[in-house]
């Protein structure tokens, strides 16, 4: 990013934020005027991550999303650096598994469940007493599309995001009027994440969305910077899906 708006004054912590979707959400913020705090595993590719969204608007902090140690440190490492945490993008999740649920492997679903929803849980009670309970703020979760229908062979990832849904409810309704909390479902975004269910069919995948394409970052970054901005002041609990239009098609013969 070469021209760096003003800047605004907020600051928000993404989870899992060195590329794809978390990364697309950091850059809308830092395009916003947002300061940034990005979490990850890698931190080669979180420096380089910085690198990009600007070392004087984006620190990071490295570690296991799942790991409540790395969860304080983040938020202490953001207050110390910019002094409040306004925004809370909990990004971070994993989909280890690919197949039925009959031959699930149950130490991979509790894995998948405390990267997916533990962790959200954990970051957003941190932020909430290190800076929103006093001063406010809002909080998205990225959710999913396979949270809300089944979702053949990815099963236990959706299982998650439909907890996630259900966790955004019930911290909307408990950090109210305070804090606001919503989340995003996506369909398939084009993310090394993702990669398995376009990979070699991309054109064939992206025919069934009714507006021609699979989802790319900057298309969740968009709608996380709405309901992280003062236009949807009067909008909390509810799960944003952005799908390309998918759903249209359910019950089409």
């Amino acid at each position: 990013m070469t021209e760096l708006p003003e800047l605004s004054g907020k600051v928000a912590l993404v989870t899992g934020a060195s590329r794809g979707i978390g990364y697309g959400v950091a850059e809308a913020l830092v395009a916003r005027g947002d300061r940034v705090v990005i979490t990850g595993r890698g931190e080669d590719a979180l420096k380089e991550a910085v690198e990009q969204l600007g070392a004087e608007r984006a620190i990071y902090v490295a570690g296991k999303a799942h790991d409540e140690a790395h969860q304080a440190v983040a938020v202490e490492r953001a207050m110390e650096a910019f002094g409040r945490v306004d925004y809370l993008v909990n990004n971070a999740g994993t989909n280890p598994v690919f197949g039925p649920l009959a031959d699930l492997d149950l130490g991979v679903a509790r894995k998948v469940f405390e990267t997916n929803v533990i962790s959200a849980l954990g970051f957003a009670q941190k932020t909430w007493h290190a800076w929103q309970k006093d001063n406010g703020g809002a909080i998205v979760n990225i959710a999913s599309v396979a949270g809300i229908a089944p979702s053949p062979f990815i099963a236990a990832y959706g299982v998650s995001k439909a907890a996630m849904i259900n966790l955004t409810q019930q911290m909307a309704h408990e950090f109210a009027p305070k804090v606001r909390v919503n989340a995003i479902a996506p369909a398939v975004v084009k993310t090394k994440f993702a990669q398995a269910l376009y990979e070699g069919r991309e054109a064939e995948a992206a025919a069934a969305y009714p507006l021609g394409r699979l989802g790319v970052p900057s298309d969740i970054g968009g709608a996380a910077a709405f309901l992280t901005s003062d236009q949807s002041d009067w909008v909390t609990g509810q799960t944003l899906v952005v799908d390309g239009g998918i759903f249209l098609n359910a019950g089409v013969g």
